[in-house]
């Protein structure tokens, strides 16, 4: 061909080449500007990092002054420019808005680019050679303090003891599993971050049907200690502890001064004056803890039999030992509403935004007493079952009132009398393991306290997912009651939750009708008694702040489930804040929420709405447009879905 080619004299070939010459060599020129062109925004967008990465080392290190770091990026962004000139690579930086630390800091510039065969390239793109230069946007991001507070929001009620769908395992031991892999895989990320201090903190909030803040906080100005709630003297009445009849209660009578109750008499010792409270019931209660026997002595005992006592046995008097008869495990009831649903600071100035211990009310059975010996007996009169008759009453009227009468505690408990278990007596539904507030887990003493609070995770209970993401919320929140958390909108720092259940909310109904139980209409829990309406408003505090959907006296398992659900709600878009990002992406959630429903199976109505309730409540992804941050998972794959959620708090360092 190349020898016909040079033998033809017809000028055919020329011509064609000539004319097929111009193209190619115009895309011979386009492809070695379209390499150097890549070479030089890659070299560019390297120098960018590079200076970026420089000048963020040097902020950790504490240089503040932005005209000595902006010198520094330009000459570290300069010096790596390699193949491209500096002024074609104008810089610009951009400092973090905030004040006080994290926040993004921003490098970027417009690279200009001259072909290098620009007769060419003008003469392909028909265009004068001053209007043929390629100008490209190149951006560099670094988030300064890069750090994580996660609230691990775990169900431990009593249905996490059966087996985890697709396994022989428990769910809790599923669970523990799970959250241990994924405080590990958080933990090493951390570790690795050595200049920044604690950069991964967890915290744990075990919840069942209330949540335990731990009873050492006793004394802290966060808790209610003075009676001064409004719900705080629910089911308590003191009006009945008189003057006139404290040579029956040790020389003990209460009085109402400042705004609450407090002990007068001479019987209380060096505590007289001071609030009578249900943290002052807890340490005045006393029962006969050991006895030891009196030689040569005998006592009639009544042995009840119907309604009266009819036959007697004689045993010896005894001395006994007397001692407190339990303390509070550390579980609180939730506030009324609005403040059971978000993280307002406790004050006295407000008394509804105190925390008050729980505290559950002896349920009143009918009595007997024997006059001859001042024994009080059960005689079973009625026919319902109270749960909690933990304690003798004071005396035989009407359920509800021996319910209240708060004189019976001051009775002391028989040596031989049942002791009270736990999450029993008055402590009730106080089924968890305290809370275990933020470690730094990129440490070895952060990491192994948190894996050993899971591991300590026992399943009782029902469930109250409200309140447990609640105190999620108040976990990695920066005020009290837990302020290992850093202050809220810090730049840099993201605060998330992570709620995990395998149930809907659950709270015991007794059913709607009046008669029995003292009006309870519920078992005692977060909420207390459903059948006790909040301070004259007539409705119950679980039913506060409810839609019309819930009915204000309909006292059903079912209508609680409907109450609580949308109690969820609200706390979820409390911690989330007023702008969260939505489905298109927009907005910054002050909380990141993350769901996770358990062995939930949508074709049951009470375990679709709990799925529905948990999509709802979670946040929407930083990094994938639309997507929710919610896991159906099974006990089969809950290993896979923690670590789904291990990838999430990852991309959580991602600037896009």
């Amino acid at each position: 061909m190349i020898r016909n080619f040079l033998r033809d004299t017809r000028g055919n070939y020329a011509v064609l080449a000539v004319i097929a010459m111009v193209p190619i060599m115009g895309a011979l020129a386009l492809a070695v500007d379209y390499a150097e062109v890549s070479r030089q925004r890659e070299a560019t967008r390297n120098a960018l990092d590079a200076a970026n990465m420089a000048v963020a080392r040097q902020m950790l290190q504490g240089t503040s002054d932005e005209p000595t770091l902006k010198r520094f990026a330009e000459d570290f962004f300069k010096a790596n420019l390699g193949p491209v000139s500096p002024a074609n690579a104008p810089l610009t930086v951009t400092f973090p808005a905030n004040n006080f630390g994290g926040g993004t800091l921003k490098l970027e510039t417009n690279l200009k680019y001259k072909p290098m065969f620009l007769p060419v390239a003008a003469a392909l793109l028909n265009q004068s050679s001053k209007d043929v230069d390629l100008s490209f946007h190149v951006i560099s991001e670094v988030r300064l303090k890069n750090t994580l507070e996660v609230a691990l929001v775990l169900d431990n009620s009593g249905s996490m003891a059966y087996l985890g769908s697709g396994t022989g395992q428990k769910r809790i031991d599923l669970l523990k599993a799970a959250s241990k892999q994924l405080v590990d895989k958080m933990a090493d990320q951390a570790a690795a971050m050595k200049q920044i201090n604690e950069p991964v903190r967890f915290g744990l909030v075990p919840f069942a049907a209330a949540v335990n803040v731990a009873p050492d906080t006793d004394d802290q100005s966060w808790l209610d200690t003075e009676g001064l709630s409004p719900i705080h003297h629910e089911n308590f009445d003191w009006s009945k502890m008189t003057a006139a009849n404290a040579p029956l209660l040790g020389n003990r009578y209460a009085e109402f001064s400042g705004g609450t109750w407090r002990k007068r008499g001479t019987g209380w010792g060096d505590t007289v004056g001071q609030p009578l409270t249900r943290f002052s019931l807890y340490q005045d209660m006393v029962a006969q803890t050991d006895r030891e026997e009196i030689p040569n002595t005998k006592r009639r005992v009544c042995k009840k039999s119907s309604s009266k006592c009819d036959s007697y046995t004689y045993e010896p008097d005894y001395e006994y030992t007397i001692a407190q008869y339990t303390s509070w495990q550390g579980c609180v009831e939730a506030r009324p509403a609005p403040y059971n649903n978000n993280d307002a600071p406790a004050s006295k100035t407000e008394p509804a935004t105190l925390f008050v211990p729980m505290f559950a009310p002896d349920e009143a059975k009918h009595l007997w007493r024997d006059l001859d010996n001042d024994n009080i007996y059960d005689l079973n009169g009625d026919s319902f079952d109270y749960s909690n008759n933990w304690w003798a009453d004071w005396e035989d009227s009407d359920a509800t009132s021996r319910q209240r009468d708060v004189r019976k505690y001051f009775r002391v408990k028989p040596y031989d009398a049942s002791p009270a278990g736990s999450g029993a007596g008055p402590n009730l539904s106080c089924t968890t393991n305290p809370i275990t507030p933020l470690a730094d887990v990129s440490v070895q003493e952060g990491r192994s306290a948190i894996k050993a609070a899971i591991d300590d995770m026992a399943p009782s209970g029902n469930t109250n997912v409200p309140e447990g993401t609640a105190w999620g919320w108040r976990v990695v929140s920066s005020g009290p009651p837990f302020t290992n958390g850093r202050k809220d909108g810090e730049r840099g720092n993201d605060k998330v939750v992570i709620v995990l259940t395998d149930g809907a909310n659950t709270y015991t109904d007794l059913g709607n009708t009046d008669a029995g139980y003292a009006k309870n209409r519920s078992t005692y829990a977060a909420y207390g008694y459903t059948g006790q309406s909040y301070d004259g408003t007539g409705v119950t505090r679980m039913f506060l702040g409810t839609s019309s959907s819930v009915g204000k006296t309909n006292y059903t398992a079912s209508n609680y489930q409907a109450a609580m659900d949308e109690q969820m709600q609200a706390v979820c878009a409390n911690a989330k804040g007023p702008k969260a990002r939505n489905e298109q992406g927009a907005g910054n959630d002050s909380v990141i929420v993350m769901t996770v429903a358990l062995d939930l199976s949508p074709s049951k109505d009470d375990e679709k709405k709990a799925i529905e309730a948990l999509k709802s409540c979670s946040s929407y992804s930083r990094t994938t447009v639309g997507k929710k941050l919610f896991w159906n998972a099974t006990g089969a794959n809950l290993m896979q879905v923690f670590k789904e959620i291990a990838d999430e708090l990852s991309n959580l360092r991602i600037v896009s």
